[in-house]
């Protein structure tokens, strides 16, 4: 199953900035089985990569025990408006995704 689209949204604070991003993809365990009783295939995302204009901030892995379309929240220290935020994963099948957003 192909994942859908990212939403994002990052928020200046003082000092900080909030980022709090959905991820659509379907997170399977490979524990659960369809209509016809075969058990669909794991299926989750393994690497999570966050950047500030273009710098690494944030590198995580995370497993199939997060569930369906994972919502994620963190804060980065200092950040200003304009900044761009890029947040990407990468799943255990080799798929990818992206989005990035302008911190307000």
């Amino acid at each position: 199953m192909a994942a859908g689209p990212m939403k994002m949204r990052a928020t200046l604070g003082s000092g900080y900035t909030d980022v709090r991003v959905l991820m659509s993809h379907p997170m399977e365990t490979g524990q659960r089985k369809d209509a016809s009783g075969k058990i669909v295939p794991l299926e989750f995302i393994q690497n999570v990569t966050v950047k500030l204009n273009g710098r690494t901030v944030i590198e995580g892995q995370i497993s199939q025990a997060v569930s369906r379309n994972p919502v994620f929240s963190f804060r980065l220290k200092g950040g200003a408006k304009g900044d761009r935020i890029e947040v990407s994963w990468l799943d255990n099948k080799g798929e990818t995704n992206k989005t990035e957003a302008a911190v307000a």
